[in-house]
């Protein structure tokens, strides 16, 4: 049964697209909000802010619609929907939301009950709102490539980004060896369930310190999160019938070598997230869950300076597209 209430929320509005991240100018409009009989109204405590809510409004993804709401990521509680479900805590994320339909960047959502996922009470609403598009998109990589055994290696391109975190973070949880590749001399800076191997790939070969490590053997799972600037780096550290993970592109084409390819009986495996609805989304995240409980899992820890009004949208959406290390967070009911 349909609602028959109407809530009001106040939403962030990209009405055309950007010419370029500068020339964002996102409107604060009010919206009238229904659910439909499988929908439940979601009160947003706190909401994500990713690079592809950016590039979405630059016009960088073509099946981006406007005008529309922003926002893939969400943390809040049920105000409308299943008595079940009616003031439960939950988050979620999604490939459509704030795409291809109205998203997150407000004060209230409307979501498919099928999407949610419960909030576990050890993790803040802000923390919460920032597990979404990284956790997904390394889960869903570990899924199609083969969830790592503490027989594998597990070599990150890309260690100290959000979604090389999420990984590392999934792969220590399941016994296996990491190693990371980062950009300058620099420390891993996210939570492991055991030690990563840090490579400095200005002044290291890949490659050859991979082999050195594995005793010759080279990595059974290669998660670039960078795209083709570790690309040929990443074939060259792979196990025989090893995989690559890849999730990001700079240049979209690269040099190929298929005869290397089909004699190391290579795997590569493509990771879009903004191809999943809020419901495959949720479900993902779901799978994640036990490792939240147990602490194995941990959100990735939220700066103060991080978190924006939705007053404040343009310094936050400049701020992630920046390359900041923080995770930005709106806190649409803040003034």
């Amino acid at each position: 049964m349909a609602m028959t209430t109407t809530i009001e929320a106040t939403a962030l509005r990209l009405n055309a697209k950007a010419a370029d991240a500068a020339s964002l100018a996102p409107a604060i409009e009010k919206r009238a909000l229904t659910r439909g009989p499988d929908d439940v109204v979601v009160e947003i405590r706190a909401a994500g802010v990713n690079p592809s809510d950016v590039k979405a409004a630059t016009g960088l993804m073509p099946y981006a619609v406007f005008p529309r709401t922003p926002g893939r990521d969400f943390a809040g509680v049920v105000v409308d929907g299943p008595h079940e479900w009616i003031g439960r805590e939950v988050f979620g994320s999604s490939g459509d939301l704030g795409i291809r339909r109205d998203g997150t960047h407000a004060t209230h959502l409307v979501v498919e009950a099928a999407a949610l996922v419960e909030k576990p009470a050890s993790i803040s609403m802000d923390e919460a709102a920032g597990i979404g598009v990284p956790f997904v998109t390394a889960i869903e990589g570990f899924l199609r490539a083969g969830v790592p055994t503490p027989q594998d290696t597990v070599l990150i391109m890309g260690l100290n980004g959000k979604v090389g975190q999420a990984a590392a973070q999934l792969a220590t949880w399941r016994g296996a060896n990491v190693i990371g590749v980062v950009r300058k001399d620099e420390p891993y800076e996210g939570h492991a369930n055991a030690p990563v191997e840090v490579i400095n790939s200005a002044s290291t070969d890949v490659a050859a310190r991979v082999r050195e490590i594995t005793a010759g053997k080279g990595a059974d799972i290669v998660f670039n999160t960078v795209g083709d600037p570790y690309f040929q780096a990443a074939n060259k550290s792979l196990a025989p019938a090893g995989r690559q993970i890849l999730i990001a592109a700079v240049q979209p084409v690269v040099e190929f070598n298929i005869l290397e390819f089909y004699r190391g009986r290579h795997t590569y495996v493509g990771i879009d997230t903004l191809a999943f609805s809020s419901t495959v989304s949720g479900k993902l995240l779901r799978e994640a869950l036990p490792g939240f409980a147990s602490g194995h899992l941990r959100p990735f820890p939220i700066s103060p300076d991080a978190i924006h009004s939705l007053s404040q949208a343009r310094a936050a959406y400049l701020a992630v597209i920046g390359s900041s290390r923080d995770r930005i967070i709106f806190r649409p009911s803040s003034s």
